[in-house]
């Protein structure tokens, strides 16, 4: 799991290699300033290709709901203007068409736009009631409540029974974890990848497995639950 939330967050920085002294060099070696330096293999139609075979990969990861909607667009927006540019400076014969390389510059694009959780609550099926929160979970409980009694009176007909998010204002994404005492809801900046709402699903139920016996004898003293939740997500303020 640990694996997973490290992708998030890109990989570690690399490490300087040392280089020889001079004096070690042999004198007929060229200098690493006179040395070609990431010359694309077979030229621009192999880049082409490889730009292409990104954009595959891109669609395989937003059907594996690794990546959210706005991601794919974004990064898909960004290969296909890349590949415009390469292929107007090969046809003008203008220039060099390697200026226009943008490697690297996906990995900025889905960090920018990674759904990021402001807050979370867990809610009592049976009551109603705030167990715990974390985070900026700054909603009108008017308008919470309301949804979270709709959402569990009609999630066999209308979201059939499972996890599930829904658009709100301000860009943001309400997410539903249900369980079978409690129900986890997430609040999202933007639309979050399905596979984060995946692991949340896995964390919640650890929750329920955890606190059944204290889950299923109320009224319910949130002081007494353990919350698996912490080790990732911070402390919970219990209600």
């Amino acid at each position: 799991m640990m694996d997973w939330l490290r992708k998030l967050f890109g990989d570690a920085p690399q490490r300087k290699m040392e280089t020889a002294s001079p004096a070690a060099a042999p004198p007929p070696a060229p200098t690493p300033a006179t040395t070609p330096q990431v010359v694309p293999q077979g030229g621009p139609e192999e880049y082409l290709a490889r730009v292409q075979a990104k954009i595959a990969r891109l669609a395989d990861d937003f059907a594996a709901g690794t990546i959210n909607r706005a991601q794919f667009q974004e990064l898909y927006a960004h290969y296909q203007r890349e590949m415009r540019t390469i292929q107007q400076v090969l046809e003008s014969r203008q220039g060099d068409w390697r200026a226009a390389m943008t490697e690297g510059k996906s990995v900025a694009i889905r960090q920018q736009n990674l759904a990021r959780a402001a807050g979370y609550a867990i809610y009592e099926n049976e009551s109603g009631m705030p167990l715990a929160t974390l985070g900026q979970f700054e909603l009108d409980a008017a308008l919470l409540v309301p949804m979270l009694s709709s959402y569990r009176a009609a999630a066999a007909e209308m979201f059939g029974g499972g996890l599930r998010s829904t658009a709100i204002e301000n860009g943001r994404w309400l997410c539903f974890v249900p369980g079978e005492h409690t129900t986890l809801i997430a609040l999202f900046t933007i639309e979050p990848a399905h596979k984060q709402l995946e692991y949340l699903e896995s964390l919640h139920g650890t929750f329920e497995s955890a606190n059944r016996h204290r889950l299923t004898a109320p009224p319910v003293d949130s002081g007494e639950l353990i919350f698996p939740h912490e080790f990732y997500l911070g402390m919970w303020r219990k209600a």
